[in-house]
This record gives structure tokens, C-alpha cells and sequence, in this order.
């Protein structure tokens, strides 16, 4: 663990993508801190995986290339959820697919009313975050299933384990994201539309917070640990969870301009910024450790029997626009 950062830093030199999201440190330092977090009675294996998680921590980003555009056309809404974009739905739908065609409806009403607003309502232009943790979910509980029926078969889980990391990966790159309030709002990369606090209209503005500064304040897991506070130990609609989560963090967007406003994040030894830094990571820890708990009490259930299955066409919430129900409250 005491080289993670290290490592996780030491693979910018090899990439030439640039950093995006909280940059190499921001997310090594979110997902480390949350694994240490993780209580004695939760996946405590993924312990044995920090530095590779860490160190990984920003992989998601590189699949976002210009390069590779099937990867890219895939990947990018993932990292973001522009909120004030689809302030026409009242019920966010529980289906990814759904939840485009939605956008792709409102583009066609718009089109010739508002070309402006209408090309910019589309999958890309909104975001898909909470969809991609949550199918990130789905996966750490199979595989996580997968630890514990190879455990008590008395089987070497190594691999498993190692799939469990790589998938807690991207969950944690996302949900790192969505700690920022910059992911969650049409102000990610300069103030846009009606400005009448005179925010900055630059577009560095993203960089300068969640990497310039974060990296000249040298932020580690130390600093956020004693901040992310006891297990939530959830109850409820985890998607309900991860929406109000998206939703709390785009509501201090404005306080990350009007920092900005006074000092350009310059200085690196600003205590407010260093505040919200501090504020912001720690919350993206704690809400990362507090779903792979949940992964792995949930994993230790057998897979609930949805009856009629989802791709039924008798199933009361079967969507033929899209082949599948969409996925119910858990």
C-alpha cells in the first residue's frame, strides 16, 4: 500500500491522454481510502488488491480515446450526469435504454423550436453516470457471489478476487466522478448560459480544480480517512442512493466557481478549497465503501427470481422499444 500512489501517479509518464475526472491522484487517493475503510465483516480481500486498485484507479478515462471510437462513443456519458438537461423527465427511468430513447424523444419535440438546447440533448450531452455504477454493481455482486461459493468450496478464490478488483475499478472511477461536482452539471468545463455572478467561462476551470490543485496539495488517503466516518450500512433503492448522491454533489457547483472567482485555485494552501477538496473526496470514499459492502452482504444472498423474467413479453414492465424490463428496486 505505501507505494500505491506512487505507482498509481507513475502511469501518467506512459499515457498521452491527459488527465481527466479527478486526475491519477484524486481517484488513487479516493479508492484507497475507501478500501481501508471497509469493515471486518465486508469484502476485507480487496485489501490484498489496493495497489493494483489504485493504480488502475483512472483506467476508465483511457477508454475514451479519439482513437477508439467504439470504445469512446460507449464510455464517455459514463463519466458524466448534466442534470439541468433533462429537467423534463419527472421519474429519472430505471433503464439505461429507456432513458435515452427519453432524450432522443425530447431532441425530435425541440428540434425546430430550440436547435440550440436540442443538440445538446442526447445521451452524450447528458451523461449516463448512475447507470454505469450501477451496472458496475451488478457485477461486483456476481463476482463476489463467485468469492464465496469458491471459499466454501474450499478453492483457491485468487481469481476471483482479481476480477472483483478490476470491476471495483470502475465503480470506483465512477463514483469517484460523481464526487465532483463538476461531473454533475452542464458547468463542468466553463460556466454556460445566464452568468449574472460572472463566473469563468474557461474551460481549464475543470482541470484547475479536481487536478492542478488537488496535485499541488499533495492530497493522500490520510487526509480524507478520518472524514469518511462510520458505514452508512444502506437500506433502501440503492439507485434511489446513487441518484441523490449525483444530485448533492451538482449542488456545489457553485461553490467551486465562486472559489474560483477569488483566487483561480493559485494557491494550493487555500483552506476553503482545500476544504471542499477534502469534503468532496471523502464522500466519494465513504459512498464507495458503503456499496461494496452492500456488494458483498448482497452476494451472500442467493439472485432473486424476477417472475416473469425480464426479456418476457409478459412481464407487466416489458419495454418493447427496448427487448427488456427495466430493473426493479432492490
Amino acid at each position: 500500500m505505501r507505494h500505491l500512489l506512487a505507482a498509481a501517479l507513475g502511469l501518467f509518464a506512459f499515457t498521452s491522454q491527459p488527465a481527466l475526472a479527478w486526475g491519477e491522484r484524486g481517484h488513487a487517493v479516493i479508492d484507497t481510502a475507501a478500501i481501508a475503510a471497509i469493515p471486518a465483516d465486508g469484502p476485507v480481500f480487496l485489501k490484498k488488491h489496493v495497489d493494483y486498485i489504485a493504480a488502475s484507479a483512472s483506467q476508465p478515462d483511457g477508454w475514451r480515446g479519439n482513437a477508439e471510437g467504439f470504445s469512446k462513443i460507449s464510455e464517455d456519458p459514463n463519466h458524466g450526469w448534466f442534470r439541468e438537461q433533462f429537467t423534463f423527465m419527472k421519474t429519472i427511468p430505471r433503464s439505461r435504454y429507456e432513458f435515452v430513447l427519453a432524450l432522443y424523444d425530447e431532441h425530435l419535440r425541440i428540434k425546430a423550436s430550440d436547435p440550440e438546447r436540442a443538440a445538446r440533448t442526447n445521451v452524450r450531452w447528458t451523461g449516463t453516470l448512475p447507470y454505469a455504477a450501477m451496472e458496475a454493481y451488478d457485477r461486483i455482486v456476481v463476482c463476489m457471489r463467485h468469492v464465496r461459493r469458491l471459499t466454501a468450496e474450499r478453492r483457491d478464490p485468487t481469481f476471483a478476487e482479481q476480477n472483483c478488483a478490476f470491476d471495483v475499478t470502475r465503480l470506483g472511477h465512477y463514483i469517484g466522478d460523481a464526487a465532483n461536482p463538476m461531473h454533475n452539471s452542464i458547468h463542468s468545463d466553463g460556466w454556460r448560459g445566464d452568468n449574472p455572478d460572472g463566473f469563468t467561462t474557461d474551460r481549464s476551470v475543470h482541470g484547475r480544480f479536481e487536478s492542478r490543485f488537488v496535485d499541488a496539495m499533495a492530497l493522500t488517503p490520510a487526509d480524507i480517512g478520518p472524514r469518511i466516518g462510520a458505514p452508512a450500512r444502506q437500506s433502501g433503492d440503492l439507485f434511489d442512493h446513487v441518484l441523490r448522491y449525483v444530485n448533492e454533489s451538482g449542488d456545489k457547483v457553485r461553490d467551486v466557481y465562486t472559489l474560483e472567482k477569488r483566487s483561480g485555485f493559485a494557491d494550493s494552501n487555500d483552506r476553503e478549497v482545500r476544504a471542499l477538496v477534502y469534503e468532496r473526496t471523502a464522500a466519494g470514499a465513504a459512498m464507495l465503501r458503503d456499496m461494496l459492502q452492500r456488494a458483498w452482504t448482497e452476494s451472500a444472498r442467493p439472485p432473486a427470481q424476477i417472475t416473469p423474467a425480464p426479456l418476457d413479453f409478459s412481464n407487466p414492465a416489458f419495454n418493447p422499444a427496448t427487448g427488456s424490463a427495466p430493473a426493479g428496486p432492490r
